[in-house]
């Protein structure tokens, strides 16, 4: 269907949702239902039989470590292998692991997960209790915690590959996003950045000048024309970003529209970037508010972070002891000059300290500073193809190889496995008051920066994810950041 503009139909259109909403509670259209996109319902059907295949081959496992052979004694536990995927399956829906909400973002699919294993290991031990059943306990130990790891690791194996077909462009959600161009061009920028979320913005419906474009995206009416701006886009998501229009009356409003075709219906506060446990609704006067707690950067959890970062710093500097003594050796043989590079860098409250790194550059590398052109916006100087890079400092940085000695620093207290990038004196020295919020934690090693592109990135995009983790740090948060950090390493994408 050819895009054309809603906003010349809108008589036409309220009289149509007018009649429509005759007889309906609370004025929703009546237009047929909408199922979820072919590819989402494909995919909770293919994890339904990947969780029925983890339990059935956790029960046989079971069944083959504690029994060996199949007895007339072990003929019971044969049944209950072969009653374990519906067992399973009913877990998992009563839990709600497999609404398409969950689908390839976010951990709350993994959580849900783990909390279904939880709950039918105690509705196991609790009907044995009950009924005095005596069920060997080896076979409950194996089988349903292996069944458990086995549906996470399977679903992660299902989340990444549909993270490939995100990056291809496939399988995206079709998104209408409602707000102010301004919100709206952001909003794009990041989807179009970051196409691991799966969403991909089709139509746009904006106030007052409801037409032409917003980066590209048509604009296909204004805030009165979104359930048919959905139809006509053939989308299945609406996105409505923060604006003064959409009120809470309003978009209660809008959400009964959206209720008969079962379109998704995402709302982006204000506080774009404080999430997780620091904002919970709290209900005051029947009115659903939104309490945002303050960053906890000082108390035990910070301790308990200190302790974290020192200790796994230090195992790894033992267990990377040879590693490194080779690529000390092989940066000392590859070009003149000291195996270690030693820079002054900002950390914790400004304070100065000294960062190591693997040298990657040649001795003059400062003096020829001052004749190359910084590829990167703001105050950072990135260029891609730096000439002042050894051979051997290229293929140590692709690696992030050259990383590895800041684990001294780490171990010192200068710096944190995970946080903000450690800048330099001269970068500090032209930011700009929020810039400097950066500054209430310690530098990391690897940090949101690192696993959202790196060098690749602007100055902006840096800026607001190293301020996205000040304003959401928790020691889960550093967990995922650790993790996702081994993938980008491996990528090698803007490392240079």
């Amino acid at each position: 269907m050819a895009n054309r503009p809603c906003a010349g139909r809108r008589g036409v259109q309220e009289g149509e949702l007018a009649a429509a909403a005759v007889g309906v509670p609370g004025g929703v259209s009546a237009s047929p239902v909408s199922r979820p996109p072919k590819w989402a319902s494909r995919y909770r059907f293919h994890a339904a039989l990947v969780d029925i295949a983890c339990a059935l081959l956790a029960g046989t496992t079971a069944v083959a470590a504690r029994f060996g052979e199949v007895t007339p004694y072990v003929a019971p536990y044969v049944v209950m292998s072969g009653m374990l995927p519906l067992l399973w399956s009913c877990s998992l829906a009563i839990n709600r692991a497999y609404e398409p909400r969950l689908i390839g973002v976010g951990s709350e699919e993994f959580r849900r997960i783990a909390q279904s294993g939880f709950t039918l290991t105690a509705a196991v031990a609790i009907a044995a209790y009950v009924t005095k059943t005596d069920i060997a306990r080896g076979y409950v130990v194996l089988a349903l915690p292996v069944m458990t790891v086995l549906t996470l690791c399977a679903r992660y194996g299902m989340r990444r590959r549909l993270h490939r077909r995100w990056a291809r462009g496939g399988c995206m959600r079709r998104v209408v996003a409602v707000g102010h161009r301004a919100a709206i061009t952001d909003l794009t920028r990041r989807f179009r950045r970051e196409r691991y979320h799966g969403m991909e913005i089709v139509a746009a419906c904006v106030p007052y000048d409801a037409s032409g474009e917003v980066e590209g995206v048509p604009v296909l009416g204004d805030f009165t024309d979104v359930p048919l701006v959905v139809e006509q886009a053939g989308a299945d998501t609406v996105a409505v970003l923060a604006c003064p229009e959409l009120d809470g009356t309003a978009l209660r409003r809008l959400a009964w529209r959206l209720e008969r075709s079962r379109t998704d219906l995402v709302v982006a506060p204000a506080l774009m970037e404080v999430a997780g446990p620091r904002t919970t609704i709290r209900p005051v006067a029947g009115l659903p508010l939104l309490h945002v707690e303050h960053p906890e950067l000082a108390g035990i959890r910070q301790l308990i972070k200190n302790a974290f970062d020192r200790i796994v710093a230090g195992v790894a500097l033992v267990a990377l002891s040879p590693l490194l003594a080779v690529l000390a050796v092989a940066v000392r043989v590859s070009s003149p000059g000291p195996a270690l590079f030693r820079q002054t860098r900002v950390g914790k409250d400004g304070a100065e300290f000294t960062i190591l790194k693997f040298r990657t550059m040649w001795q003059d590398a400062e003096a020829r500073k001052v004749d190359l052109v910084s590829d990167a916006g703001g105050v950072l100087f990135k260029i891609r193809q730096d000439p002042r890079v050894t051979p051997m400092g290229s293929w140590l940085r692709r690696r992030s190889l050259d990383e590895l000695p800041q684990l001294i620093n780490v171990v010192k207290g200068h710096m944190s496995l995970v946080g903000p990038r450690p800048p330099l004196p001269e970068e500090v020295a032209r930011y700009r008051d929020d810039v400097r919020r950066r500054l209430v934690v310690r530098p990391g090693m690897t940090g949101l920066w690192q696993v959202n592109g790196r060098s690749d990135l602007s100055w902006e995009e840096s800026v607001r994810l190293d301020l996205r983790y000040v304003e959401s740090w928790s020691l889960m948060l550093d967990l995922q950041i650790l993790w996702k950090t081994w993938s980008a390493v491996i990528r090698g994408a803007g490392a240079y």
